[in-house]
């Protein structure tokens, strides 16, 4: 009989998600696809000099002559969360002693939470996913997994996670040196930072919420008990 501890909870939306899993920060799709993202920082092009502007298009016209293998592009826009700074104002303005100033503190956040509403203010995120074709695991496998219809991976999780790393993770680094070259700080995201991006984009309404770390949802709720006898 299996151990109920070590059965995985799946819920029925689950079963409509293109996602099997997100391990060791890469997103595994059902199909036995995987994808690796980056972030990446923005350059205003219009505030550079005419000779930087040149000197940018050259740098970025080489990242795009170097690339071997297909990357997608995302810009995600959001309305922009100012709940942390609120929170930061309102307890600086808890602890300012001078009745002036506390005044003045609270008009200021009255002014910033205002404009924000009424002006919609949105907070652009950049994206680069680098994805790993299902071919690239075994096309006589794969081919027969989908036209067998079978439900599942084609692979074992850990043998497509071990292939899945040893092609994304040089593309990942070439990437993030075509970038730095640019002047783009750029960085993988992690399992924790890629749940959260998924959380966010299937609910778009529920308002910014922070998740717990990943860990925590493969805990088991119920510990065994292990008692130390003395033989």
């Amino acid at each position: 009989m299996p151990d109920p501890l070590k059965i995985p909870i799946r819920a029925s939306t689950q079963d409509h998600l293109e996602i099997e899993d997100i391990k060791d920060n890469i997103v595994i799709l059902k199909d036995g696809s995987c994808c690796l993202v980056l972030t990446t920082t923005a350059i205003n092009f219009g505030l550079l000099s005419e000779r930087e502007q040149d000197a940018l298009i050259y740098a970025y016209a080489a990242l795009l002559n170097s690339l071997t293998f297909p990357v997608e592009i995302v810009v995600r826009s959001k309305r922009k969360d100012i709940t942390s700074y609120l929170k930061l104002l309102e307890a600086e303005i808890a602890k300012q002693a001078n009745r002036l100033l506390r005044e003045q503190m609270e008009k200021y956040r009255r002014f910033i939470e205002e404009t924000v509403k009424k002006n919609n203010v949105l907070d652009k995120s950049f994206y680069v996913v680098i994805p790993f074709s299902t071919l690239e695991l075994g096309a006589t496998k794969t081919l027969k997994a989908l036209a067998s219809r079978k439900k599942g991976l084609p692979f074992p999780k850990d043998y497509i996670l071990e292939r899945a790393k040893m092609n994304l993770y040089p593309k990942r680094d070439h990437l993030i040196r075509q970038f730095n070259r640019l002047g783009l700080k750029t960085k993988e995201l992690t399992t924790q930072e890629l749940i959260q991006l998924f959380y966010d984009i299937y609910n778009p309404d529920s308002g910014y919420q922070r998740l717990v770390k990943s860990e925590e949802y493969e805990t088991p709720l119920v510990q065994a008990t292990i008692e130390n006898k003395k033989i």
